[in-house]
Parts: C-alpha cells; structure tokens; sequence
C-alpha cells in the first residue's frame, strides 16, 4: 500500500504547529553537527601533525600545511560561532565578536599542545603496555577526547554557546569518553582504557591524575534542576590520585586529596584526606593511611586547598 504522503505531511504540519519546543524555525541556521565534526578532525590535524592525515607531512611543508588549515578552521568556525552567538540573544550578525572569539582561540592552540604533550607523557609512563607514543596518539582513545576536551575548553572558558558541548559530545561518540567542556583538567592526566568515564561540568582535577575505565565524576541527582546551573556540583581531585574502574564519586563537596587511591566500583558521597585508600572490603568501604596500617570506616574531609588549575 501507497504511504499517504499528503495526508502525512498534514499530520505533520499540525504536529509542528501544536508541539512546541522543539521547532527551529525562522530563527535562523543552528550550529552544524556535520562542520563541529569536520572541525573536530581538522583540529586534531593541526594539534598533532602528522598523525591524522592519510599522507605524511614533511619538515619542509609543515608551515605552509600549517597555514592552510588555521585559515581553514579559522573561518569555518568563525561561521558555527556566529550561528551559536546569533542563537544566545536572536539578533545580529555578531561578526566581530565571533571573529575575536576564534582568534582569541587559535592563539591558544599553543598551549593546547604544550597539555596534550603532558597528557602523552604520562599515558606512556603510565602503561607498560604501550610501546611508544605513536601508540598513544594513534589508538588510545582517552589521548583523543582529552584533546578535544582541552580545546573546547578554551572555547567554553570564552563563552562561547553550545560548540564546545557539540565538540566534546563528537569525541563522545567516537571513545565512549564523556567530558564537559567545562571541567578544568590539570597537566599529565590519563584516562586507561576509557569506556564509560564521565567528568562533569564543575570538576577540578589536578596533575597526574589517572583513570580507569567507567569512572563518574558527578554530580548528585537533586530535585533542583536548573536551579543548581553555575554552582559547583562535580568533585574537586587532587593531584597524584589514581581512581579504579567503575568507581562513582558524587557532589560538589567531595574532594579527594592528593595522593590517594580510590577503589574500583566504590561509590564515595565524602571527602578523603591526602594519603590514603578508598576501597571496598568485608562488603563496606574501608579507608587506610598508605603510612599507617589501622583501618577505619568514614573519611574526615580534606584539609588541602583545590589544585591549582589552568583557566
């Protein structure tokens, strides 16, 4: 049987008309998932040269290689962020202000690969199993979404609307790694394995921090909704702290000092001194001092202040 094209399309024409919300129309183009995602690629060429491109590149071509892709991305981008400012107020062009907001971020790509260069460093000392950082870069997934991470975050930190989630939701989808743009991530840091972490919007984390797969860094799930934007939620991790697969730690006041361990699969609602292991044991989470043998069954909160972080 024939589909009722007509009779569909004025089924739906209704349904526009009746269910708002979720309708753009007439508003103008939103920020496209198809360029953030050729972005996304783009970018990692250009933070790692070399590596994400089919053809090598030579010493001799890398600076006009170079100028190509900034001016590139550079005016692609400048493109999705005038959309995604127009989409923050309804009005304008906002040329100018989107062409400073990308310079402004290009500028920065600098320091992105200086953190990225950190971040390789310790996935290598950090893993016996890898034998050179060709491996990290080429097949460690957590190498890709902190870098894209570190380069939303830029964006993010300048205030520019929806991109940075649309970036970091890419490497999302392509490592199983979920990281907000807007968590603050210290030097050296290594995700092992990957799949299922999640880092949210107001986590601080410190200097060589490791991962394993499945970890949550979250926030606790309140009634409050919306009320809670802009407050801090995730957990504070101090540095040198390691944190085992499937282990949950909750809320915005939770810190976990420097230089401990957490556990796998521990769900932590408190904070944890510096010094010490969190784990599971005799069906109930046991904390000891790494200096001292008594073990004892709560935590007192951290003393120590939050890491100093990059902006």
């Amino acid at each position: 049987m024939d589909c009722r094209q007509t009779e569909i399309v004025q089924s739906l024409m209704t349904s526009y008309h009746k269910v708002g919300g979720i309708n753009h129309v007439d508003c103008g183009a939103l920020p496209s998932k198809q360029a953030i995602a050729s972005l996304c690629e783009a970018l990692l060429q250009l933070l790692f040269p070399g590596f994400f491109s089919e053809d090598a590149v030579s010493s001799q071509d890398l600076e006009l290689i170079t100028h190509e892709f900034v001016a590139s991305i550079r005016e692609r981008l400048k493109t999705e962020v005038r959309r995604s400012l127009r989409l923050r107020d309804g009005s304008g062009n906002h040329h100018e202000e989107a062409t400073r907001l990308v310079c402004a971020f290009m500028e920065r790509l600098p320091s992105v690969r200086e953190l990225l260069q950190t971040d390789v460093q310790a996935a290598f000392e950090g893993d016996p199993a890898a034998r050179s950082y060709e491996e990290i870069i080429l097949a460690y997934p957590g190498l890709e979404a902190i870098a894209i991470q570190r380069a939303a975050h830029c964006l993010y930190s300048a205030g520019v609307p929806l991109i940075p989630r649309m970036m970091t939701e890419w490497a999302h989808g392509r490592t199983g790694i979920d990281i907000h743009p807007g968590a603050r991530i210290g030097s050296h840091f290594f995700i092992d394995h990957g799949t299922g972490v999640v880092i949210g919007e107001t986590c601080e984390i410190g200097t060589r921090v490791k991962l394993y797969q499945g970890v949550g860094l979250v926030a606790r799930s309140l009634a409050q909704g919306q009320a809670l934007a802009g407050t801090k939620r995730h957990p504070t991790i101090g540095d040198n702290v390691t944190i085992y697969a499937g282990a949950t730690i909750v809320g915005g006041d939770t810190i976990v000092g420097a230089r401990s361990t957490i556990g796998a699969n521990v769900f932590l609602m408190e904070s944890v001194p510096p010094d010490m292991i969190y784990a599971l044991g005799d069906q109930e989470h046991r904390i000891r001092d790494r200096k001292k043998t008594p073990v004892t069954q709560s935590a007192k909160p951290a003393s120590e202040a939050s890491p100093n972080l990059p902006c």
